[in-house]
């Protein structure tokens, strides 16, 4: 350690009082350096490479509508619940690999039921406590601020969205309800077992059921995900989302949802790759909200806002 001359002739409060210059002084040029990098920044665009968060809904039942040139479509729709940022998680890995996610909570608790390590963690990102948390695996640029509340508006109409939920549980049931087996012969040759699985063992080699034999047990009740729904319309004033088909779970049931994996983020990486720029987003989606789609964002927008007809021509228009 080298030692300087100076430090000899000064008192230890004259030192300690230079150190203390020293030290304002770097704070403040890392303030102006933030400042000023955080006024140039410009606002970050989805790209093929993104990962964006997804949202917390309650399924709210099923409906019909009818699109531009007069297709009738079935829809299901779902409602966020005050969804907000809870957190932004960041972990590395043991082989050094980052995880980023974005968690989030919905649907408001009273204080008197929830978990005193549950009030601390949504004090401190200033949300009302929730119902639910989850978290959205995301990739390092589609962080979002802790406390911003989500709009209906993160989805485009016309893009596709994975949906998952519990399905509904149907208890015990047999090989033909739960594995669409055929059954036995209706009406000759079969007593009293029309409706039975049939042979599930073997000889005395092996001289046992093989494990995975599908037999009766327990349907449903499980974690389901539905991939490549359209989202068909959204409605930022209730926060209503309109995907096109059905949802696992039951009415009110919490679900998930985020942008679908395979008709989405690897086709649009694929069209990326091979330089089809048009190709990237679903036709009629010119753009994703990035990192999200925000109550902020949703003003500036229409309250309710469509897909385009999947129909090219009008059933009401006669052919020429």
């Amino acid at each position: 350690m080298m030692l300087r001359p100076w430090t000899f002739s000064l008192s230890p409060r004259q030192i300690l009082r230079q150190c203390r210059q020293f030290h304002d002084t770097v704070a403040r040029l890392a303030q102006a350096a933030n400042s000023d990098a955080s006024s140039s920044t410009v606002t970050p665009q989805w790209s093929a490479d993104s990962i964006r968060t997804g949202l917390i809904a309650r399924k709210r039942g099923m409906t019909v509508m009818w699109d531009n040139n007069g297709v009738r479509v079935p829809v299901t729709v779902l409602q966020l619940e005050n969804c907000q940022v809870t957190a932004n998680v960041v972990y590395k890995r043991p082989d050094q690999t980052e995880y980023h996610a974005v968690q989030l909570g919905a649907s408001d608790r009273p204080s008197r039921t929830t978990t005193h390590q549950m009030k601390g963690h949504f004090r401190k990102a200033k949300v009302s406590p929730k119902y639910i948390v989850k978290e959205f695996p995301v990739t390092p640029d589609a962080h979002i601020p802790v406390g911003t509340t989500l709009s209906a508006v993160h989805f485009v109409p016309g893009q596709y969205v994975d949906v998952i939920a519990n399905s509904i549980g149907k208890g015990f049931q047999g090989t033909m309800k739960r594995w669409n087996f055929k059954g036995l012969r209706a009406s000759h040759g079969v007593s009293v077992s029309h409706r039975s699985a049939g042979a599930t063992g073997a000889h005395q080699d092996p001289g046992r059921v093989w494990p995975g034999k599908k037999m009766a047990g327990r349907l449903g009740g499980e974690r389901v995900t539905v991939q490549n729904l359209t989202v068909m319309r959204v409605d930022s004033q209730l926060d209503l989302i309109f995907l096109e088909g059905a949802v696992p779970g039951v009415d009110d049931a919490q679900v998930l949802i985020r942008d679908a994996k395979k008709k989405l983020i690897s086709v649009a990486k694929a069209h990326q790759a091979r330089g089809e720029y048009e190709k990237v987003l679903p036709k009629g989606v010119d753009d994703l909200p990035f990192p999200a789609g925000t109550k902020e964002m949703a003003r500036n927008l229409p309250a309710v806002i469509e897909a385009p007809s999947k129909r090219v021509t009008s059933p009401f228009v006669p052919r020429e």
